[in-house]
């Protein structure tokens, strides 16, 4: 039952990561690189992809989607968090809390099922290699991602919605640097146990459930790669998967010590930092880890700086 003090909610007070002043200014500094790098790698990484040929492929078609979201991901989140940082009114209009929670929702669980769309298709192109570009046409990828975002989006706005049909009469204080579930739940004076049981079940189908397509893929690629007899014929295989596990390794282990506990005081402090990891630090990372990684992403690269410096110096 909502209560009628439900509707008069107009903002929200972020309590943000500390309150010494000092602290955050130098922290205002750090997330400003982190975030400019993030716009900046991702940014290089989908217009690379887009222009050029070598890059035209499923693995890379999936990659650029997922730079797409993380740019979304940081932006949904980092630009409040860094006026925050700088403002005496730490608050987030009542609309703006709930687009912002409807959002990383979504996108979380849409980078969940595209992390598992990237492993079915090095599953295809290793164990499949002779039927990869019929499997994974065009149309296939593209029916992926469509589901991945669609999906992502249903769930986000009805978790959403039932964390914002809560009634909020008591503090307006969230304890955290944007609006997270786990925080707004114990800010709610009404019952809360339907909004905890769906936030549990959505947070454990979908992180085993595209985790499970990602163990499974790997199973079969594993078994596959044992069957080749050198070692060089091996690793050379393998290598293509390195760049993936490390991203899939700390989005999802981040997610697990977040999301699959019920909310309390001290899990709430413990996932102020752990969020730091998968809202900041991930989405910068992957462009750098799929870059460094992966020669054909190099030599892409390379080629993209030579043809500007010889147009350049044609000039």
């Amino acid at each position: 039952m909502s209560s009628p003090n439900h509707t008069t909610v107009t903002e929200f007070i972020l309590l943000g990561l500390t309150d010494d002043p000092g602290l955050e200014k130098i922290l205002f500094g750090v997330f400003l690189v982190i975030y400019l790098i993030t716009l900046t790698g991702n940014l290089c990484m989908i217009m690379l992809i887009r222009t050029n040929s070598h890059l035209q492929t499923p693995m890379y078609f999936f990659l650029s989607h997922l730079s797409f979201v993380d740019i979304c991901y940081s932006s949904n989140i980092t630009p409040s968090m860094l006026y925050n940082f700088l403002s005496d009114q730490k608050t987030i209009s009542y609309a703006g809390c709930f687009s912002q929670c409807l959002l990383f929702i979504a996108l979380g669980i849409t980078e969940l099922y595209i992390l598992a769309s990237m492993a079915l298709d090095r599953y295809v192109a290793i164990c499949s290699p002779l039927h990869y570009s019929t499997r994974m046409s065009k149309d296939t990828c593209t029916s992926l991602v469509m589901v991945c975002y669609v999906f992502g989006f249903l769930n986000g706005l009805s978790q959403a919605l039932l964390t914002f049909h809560l009634s909020f009469c008591g503090s307006l204080e969230i304890n955290h640097f944007y609006c997270a579930d786990p925080p707004l739940i114990m800010l709610a004076c009404s019952d809360t146990h339907v909004k905890t049981m769906a936030m549990l079940v959505v947070a454990g189908f979908t992180l085993s459930s595209s985790l499970f397509i990602i163990l499974l893929s790997y199973l079969f690629i594993l078994a596959a790669i044992l069957r080749i007899h050198s070692t060089e014929g091996r690793h050379k295989t393998f290598s293509t998967c390195g760049s993936h596990l490390t991203t899939v390794t700390i989005f999802y282990g981040t997610l697990f010590s977040m999301y699959l506990k019920p909310p309390s005081e001290r899990s709430v402090e413990q996932s102020k930092i752990i969020a730091v990891f998968y809202t900041f630090l991930s989405p910068m990372l992957n462009p750098l880890i799929y870059s460094l990684r992966n020669k054909h992403v190099i030599h892409a690269l390379q080629q993209t700086v030579r043809g500007n410096l010889f147009h350049k110096n044609a000039g």
